[in-house]
């Protein structure tokens, strides 16, 4: 369930800050606030990234695991 919502977040990451980002320039032209939550947004798209990454592997690795079962089978 995680990995659902890390997916998520990969595309609502951005989202969120380009909305953060017109918010900013609407708001304070001058004083450019939105780097900090940039900073904590962009870690947390990084960590996102690895979990899927992470589970794409696994994936890859099972799918491997099963295919190879079923050859070893055959022959």
């Amino acid at each position: 369930m995680q990995t659902l919502g890390a997916i998520k977040f990969l595309f609502m990451g951005p989202v969120i800050l380009l909305f953060l980002v017109v918010i900013n320039i609407m708001t304070s032209p001058g004083h450019w606030w939105v780097q900090w939550a940039a900073l904590g947004i962009g870690i947390a798209w990084v960590i996102s990234l690895f979990r899927v990454i992470k589970a794409a592997i696994v994936l890859g690795g099972l799918a491997a695991l099963i295919a190879y079962v079923a050859n070893r089978d055959r022959g």
